[in-house]
């Protein structure tokens, strides 16, 4: 059940998460550590005038706001790209955390003005976005932060379990026939809208990776010269590589025995599930293994599916909250875990590490489900359907439990490296 208490909590967690990322000083969150990413301090006032947006002035922009709509209008994304917002006149560090302190001092007070009796907050879909898009971001400045050079500003991380020997390389068998693809709002309220509705497909048989790809596996597509052999590539991808020089997923040494984490470098953990390579990379990889990437229809399928009740799961492991026993999210670790690590959180077919760790690249472009309607931001997923965009699918390491769903749809252009994606193969049978 959603509440008032609930959604107070699952915020507070939120802005914690977010005030520990820009605890830094106001010349480091000024910082543009890459064009691809904002200034930290871009995002935290972001996040705050989202807030104010969607809880505040339902949404309204006409409605007179706590900024100036001058001030308002740089934190627009829209209307400013990332390369250029660390040129923008920003609010202070200072007035950005008294900005959204004030905004979610208002929000939680319009929580508890709410009749006791209100009971589950299932039309309180404004509070769902605005948690999600704080978390997003969230994410979002984790990639900065992992792009930053100089002296580490991050710790090395929680513990995590440890590796399950000889899943590398496996698969699992996903018969052919019909499944549920997508929610609806009855049984996800929180569901963004290009996760709805749900609708029955019919799915060929296929075989998906037990576990994600690990570096150890990507190592050997290195020393077989994958990234030298035009075959295994796309023309296109191959004219990426070579114009980008890629040679080895981002942030791995020149020899491929070690890599760089948020500042530190470290050995290369040969059972980690690879991260930090792109769609051209993933399909590359996938040639020279003899397999495909799945589409993200075939991996809602393997993630959700239960044949023998006919119907979704919640979880792969069904319908018990995520916990640490169960899957890595919540971005403690700062990395994935070794594969093997949940057994779990299998999903019905044996499928492991589906939700946590990596994003995972499908095949997949990112287009409307049969039904779609637009939410209240109608520029959430609208206007990037049709566009040169790969979806990924899982969730990573860094990703919130609160708003991650088997039905959860990401995407990025299929060059992008700094997101926290890595790969799960699939072919036919």
């Amino acid at each position: 059940m959603t509440t008032a208490e609930t959604l107070a909590g699952a915020l507070t967690r939120a802005r914690d998460r977010t005030l520990a990322l820009v605890d830094f000083d106001d010349a480091e969150l000024h910082r543009q550590y890459d064009p691809l990413m904002s200034p930290l301090v871009w995002d935290l006032a972001h996040i705050g005038q989202q807030e104010e947006l969607w809880l505040l002035r339902a949404g309204d922009p006409a409605r007179p706001g706590m900024l100036p709509a001058d001030v308002e209008g740089l934190y627009d994304a829209f209307t400013h790209p990332r390369a250029s917002r660390v040129d923008l006149p920003l609010l202070a560090p200072d007035q950005a955390r008294k900005y959204c302190a004030t905004v979610r001092s208002k929000v939680l007070d319009e929580l508890d003005a709410l009749p006791d009796d209100s009971g589950d907050l299932r039309d309180g879909f404004a509070f769902g976005l605005v948690l999600s898009h704080e978390h997003q971001h969230d994410e979002t400045m984790l990639q900065a932060l992992g792009l930053r050079t100089g002296t580490p500003l991050l710790g090395r991380g929680a513990s995590l379990p440890t590796v399950r020997p000889g899943l590398a390389g496996t698969s699992v068998l996903v018969p052919a026939g019909e499944f549920v693809l997508g929610v609806d709002a009855a049984d996800e309220p929180f569901a963004l809208d290009n996760e709805r509705p749900a609708h029955r497909v019919e799915v060929a048989e296929f075989r998906i990776g037990r576990v994600p790809v690990t570096n150890r596996e990507w190592r050997a597509f290195i020393d077989d010269g994958g990234y030298r052999d035009a075959r295994w590539w796309t023309q296109r991808g191959w004219g990426h590589r070579i114009g980008a020089g890629l040679s080895a997923p981002l942030f791995w040494s020149p020899d491929h025995t070690s890599r760089t984490r948020f500042g530190r470098g470290e050995d290369l953990p040969d059972d980690e599930p690879v991260q930090h390579v792109s769609y051209f990379e993933a399909q590359a990889y996938a040639n020279w293994a003899g397999a495909r990437l799945p589409t993200e229809i075939e991996w809602e399928k393997a993630c959700a599916w239960d044949p023998d009740t006919g119907a979704r799961r919640r979880y792969p492991w069904g319908s018990a909250e995520p916990s640490p026993e169960l899957a890595n999210l919540g971005g403690d670790a700062l990395r994935p875990a070794p594969v093997g690590a949940y057994p779990g959180g299998a999903s019905a077919y044996g499928a492991e590490q589906m939700l946590g760790d990596v994003w995972e690249w499908t095949s997949s472009s990112l287009k409307p489900w049969p039904g779609f309607t637009p939410m209240i931001y109608q520029r959430y997923s609208q206007p990037f359907f049709g566009g040169d965009y790969r979806v990924l699918r899982g969730g990573s390491w860094a990703v919130a439990p609160e708003i991650l769903r088997p039905s959860f749809r990401n995407w990025d252009h299929p060059y992008r490296r700094q997101i926290f994606a890595g790969v799960r193969l699939a072919w036919d049978a």
